[in-house]
């Protein structure tokens, strides 16, 4: 599984793009996605603290996502 990050420049709110965070688990299920998504994300924002995390969700490695 993977997270789809839609993320704004603190500095510039109109600035907006998608990002992805691969999850280093082999998680099959969404609902583990869900769950331990929070924490992923919160690791994420703390190494990219110029950036804010308008919206997300978890998508299947593989697949093509569509936009958030």
């Amino acid at each position: 599984m993977m997270i789809l990050l839609s993320i704004c420049l603190l500095s510039q709110p109109t600035t907006c793009r998608e990002d992805r965070i691969t999850l280093s688990y082999e998680a099959s299920s969404p609902f583990i996605c869900l769950r331990n998504g929070q924490s992923a994300i919160a690791t994420w924002q703390a190494a990219h603290p110029e950036w804010h995390v308008e919206r997300w969700r978890c998508a299947a490695r593989g697949s093509e996502p569509r936009n958030l």
